[in-house]
């Protein structure tokens, strides 16, 4: 079974044979081992497009050590740290295939691509593990002798001295920021790459960086800013996804639907025509992913509909039984979708766009300009919506369709407001909390229109006992207070609308 945790660490580069300093003059260190050498022999894989090594990810098959096995690190977020998820031999052979426990959470990046060998690398380290009271283990420090081979097509042999220091279960800040001074003081200078994988094969194409507007940005130089930050996220949850981490399905949907809202909310800035498959695509991508949402949300509602009540196990049966098989279904469908030829395309497709952008006739025209006409468009269809609703009788089927038309197009004004987030005008910000509290509001009136409706359905069954009667009574009307709390906030926030 694979096993995850989040290494926080130092590295130096130093000359080979550098003394190391006393380590044990650190905060919260009462001793250290005596010094353990292993030699350790790795190798690395990725795509012939090194799609792994540009994104700050390794994956290797190492022997030696403590730790022998197969071992997939990625970034975690945390300044200095990174996540490293492993399996060890046991379970997946050294002269077997990559085991798919390290492979799913890559496959955004893979996609349809081979891996193959790129990099043998070969370490001679000495490690020392300091501990404090009760002989706890704070942290260990490497001192390692590197000879790696780069397999790529004019690779070379290099070999190097570093050092790494890494904190374990008892280690703190304070011992790592001690440590970081103690041994730069000895010798340590910052490392020259980021991993021995990128030292060995030297410089490579980052594709999820983080982009930056010029000062006076022009429309399409905003638009592939934003483009290019919502692709990120979509790769960032697509393998939270794949393990039904919580909250990632809503999330890849979220990222989904800004790309495509960018996509329509500008589009003089890029050439329509030559985008409409990818938003094609996005929107069945977003489809199949809102069938887990719905059912996860759905799910999450009727939990709290009986919290803290004392139903039968008939009605919480009833209530979040259904729910829990459709989202187990709708979450098969999704890896379905996510491991199709078809969604790796798609996902070329998006890099492709990115990096050659289709410019529209307006791609030229100042940022703002383009994101104030993207808002004035959004704001005309919301009050043309809201004025229909008020044609319809207050609760009508009619009337109740049109306040989700109108949520959705409060959802669509706040993405092109936050469109124009990098940019950071006042003005949008306002906007965009104005767009965030009718959208919420209405959802939340939704929810409760939708809540009421299943309680009236379970309200007809006649396998309930009456206890249960009474309390789907109190929940609807509840439910009603809701539903009338969340339509006079809607009403407040059109107001500023």
């Amino acid at each position: 079974m694979a096993t995850e945790q989040v290494e926080v660490e130092l590295k130096f580069d130093v000359e080979a044979g550098t003394a190391t300093p006393d380590l044990r003059v650190l905060p919260g260190v009462v001793g250290a081992r005596e010094p353990e050498t292993f030699t350790l022999d790795a190798t690395y894989f990725d795509t012939d497009n090194l799609d792994l090594a540009g994104n700050r990810i390794t994956l290797r098959r190492r022997t030696g050590g403590h730790d022998s096995g197969w071992h997939l690190k990625r970034p975690s977020g945390i300044p200095g740290a990174r996540r490293e998820l492993q399996i060890g031999f046991d379970e997946a052979p050294a002269d077997g295939d990559l085991p798919d426990a390290l492979l799913i959470p890559v496959l955004a990046l893979t996609r349809h691509r081979s891996l193959i060998p790129v990099a043998v690398i070969s370490t001679s380290r000495t490690i020392t593990t300091l501990f404090g009271v009760d002989e706890e283990p704070l942290a260990e420090f490497a001192e390692d002798l590197v000879t790696a081979r780069s397999l790529l097509p004019g690779g070379e042999v290099a070999q190097w001295a570093e050092w790494e220091f890494e904190l374990l279960s008892g280690g703190t800040p304070r011992l790592l920021k001690a440590a970081q001074k103690l041994l730069r003081s000895a010798g340590g200078s910052d490392p020259s790459s980021a991993s021995k994988l990128a030292r060995a094969i030297g410089s490579t194409p980052t594709t999820t960086v983080e982009p930056r507007l010029p000062k006076r940005p022009s429309a399409l130089e905003l638009v592939v800013t934003d483009l290019t930050l919502h692709r990120n996220a979509l790769l960032t949850y697509d393998p939270e996804v794949r393990v039904d981490a919580p909250d990632a399905v809503h999330q890849m949907r979220v990222a989904t639907r800004r790309f495509r809202s960018v996509l329509s909310g500008f589009p003089t800035v890029l050439d329509p025509h030559r985008t409409a498959h990818i938003n094609d695509e996005l929107r069945l991508l977003a489809r199949i992913l809102g069938d887990a949402r719905d059912s996860e949300v759905q799910l999450e509602i009727d939990t709290a509909l009986l919290r803290g009540e004392s139903p039968s196990e008939a009605l919480v049966s009833a209530l979040t039984g259904t729910e829990s098989d459709s989202h187990d279904r709708a979450i098969r469908a999704a890896h379905a979708a996510m491991n199709s030829e078809r969604y790796f395309r798609l996902l070329d497709d998006i890099d492709v766009l990115i990096t050659d952008p289709p410019a529209g006739p307006d791609a030229d025209m100042p940022a703002a300009a383009a994101v104030d006409a993207a808002i004035a468009k959004s704001r005309k269809k919301i009050r043309k919506a809201q004025a229909e609703l008020a044609t319809f009788p207050e609760g009508s089927h009619e009337w109740q369709e049109q306040v989700h038309v109108i949520r959705k197009r409060a959802k669509k004004l706040r993405y092109a407001t936050d469109a124009g987030e990098p940019l950071g005008i006042k003005r949008y910000q306002k906007i965009a909390a104005v767009a965030k509290k009718i959208q919420s509001a209405l959802g939340d009136f939704n929810d409760t229109r939708i809540n009421r409706a299943r309680l009236a359905e379970l309200a007809e069954r006649t396998d309930l006992p009456g206890r249960d009667m009474f309390l789907l009574g109190r929940l609807d009307a509840l439910q009603e207070a809701a539903g009338t709390r969340a339509l006079d906030a809607y009403r407040k926030a059109a107001k500023d609308l």
